[in-house]
């Protein structure tokens, strides 16, 4: 199922990563990777099925990342991930059309799950 489809996956942190990779390339799933919302940019013109994205980086935030995505037209469906408990993030993804908001440390199963439901729906 996932062999098809690629996830773009932006953390700044190097062990949450490596750690979604992983369980995202386990599921089948081919992966991009980038360390903060800059470099994600750069990687906006790829076919990319979903991208999971964490809110607090710099120097661009997740947020950032994702409105400036949506302002250049692109639809790609957005993970969330976020250690904080900051009650705003939910409001914000929300307003941003965030897909899921996944909390750290991000569980197998459930990103797994997530993703696969978005590649099924097809929503660019």
């Amino acid at each position: 199922m996932g062999e098809q489809h690629t996830v773009l996956v932006v953390e700044d942190n190097d062990f949450v990563r490596i750690q979604i990779v992983t369980f995202l390339q386990g599921a089948g799933y081919r992966t991009i990777e980038a360390v903060d919302g800059n470099e994600a940019l750069d990687l906006m013109n790829r076919d990319i099925s979903v991208a999971v994205v964490d809110v607090r980086m710099e120097p661009m935030s997740g947020f950032d990342f994702i409105a400036i995505t949506r302002a250049d037209g692109y639809k790609i469906p957005v993970i969330l991930v976020t250690g904080d408990q900051d009650t705003t993030i939910l409001e914000k993804a929300g307003k941003l059309g965030v897909a899921s908001v996944l909390m750290k440390p991000v569980q197998r199963d459930r990103l797994v799950s997530m993703v696969g439901r978005l590649v099924e729906r097809g929503v660019r």
